[in-house]
């Protein structure tokens, strides 16, 4: 019985672990929810949810973690060279701060949401986008604009705290640019992966 237990764990932990890896074609929005199709699922929940086109939180993603649900900002170092804490206390696939992520659970998320699931940070992108809508005016469309209010803060983004910021204004236009690839590449792929067998979208 032990002789089989053991193979069986080794399995389900590289199970876990091809669920929680990176995608393999992240430039594709179209290759990423076939590779992933539960993904998909998250994203056209949190776009009936909110209204965010799939396509925007994406884009963002790619941005803040490359898609990896550990991600965590770079660590200062005292002295150039000692260990001293981390930039901020972002975390996860949306790098969510501690008390952003906290509003978000008493908001809207539920207490037992946690940022390195999937599903729960697409539903806090949503939730992120479509407040910086109601607060802000920024279409959720607008992948520029939402990506400011996302790095900035609301408060950060009316003050025009980016207007200082010409690398941040730089790294908005690439989220924009590739918000619309991601969007020309899902218009294209949308109805085959809605069709897409037993799991689809319920």
């Amino acid at each position: 019985m032990r002789s089989l237990l053991y193979p069986l764990a080794l399995l389900c932990l590289a199970l876990a672990g091809c669920a929680t890896a990176p995608p393999s074609s992240p430039e594709n929005l179209c290759q990423i929810f076939r590779e992933k199709p539960d993904w998909h699922k998250a994203a056209v929940a949190a776009e009936r949810k909110w209204g965010v086109p799939p396509q925007v939180p994406m884009a963002m993603m790619y941005q803040e973690s490359g898609f990896r649900h550990d991600a965590k900002p770079p660590r200062y170092y005292f002295l150039g060279f000692i260990p001293w804490g981390r930039v901020s206390s972002a975390y996860g696939y949306a790098q969510a701060k501690d008390e952003t992520w906290s509003d978000y659970k008493r908001e809207a998320g539920g207490w037992f949401a946690s940022r390195d699931n999937f599903n729960d940070s697409m539903d806090f992108m949503g939730w992120y986008i479509s407040k910086s809508q109601r607060l802000n005016g920024v279409s959720k469309w607008d992948a520029y604009g939402q990506y400011l209010n996302y790095h900035e803060g609301w408060t950060g983004y009316r003050n025009r705290s980016h207007e200082r910021k010409g690398w941040l204004k730089n790294v908005a236009s690439r989220v924009q640019a590739r918000a619309e690839r991601f969007g020309a590449q899902y218009r294209s792929c949308k109805d085959s992966l809605s069709r897409g067998g037993l799991f689809g979208l319920f």
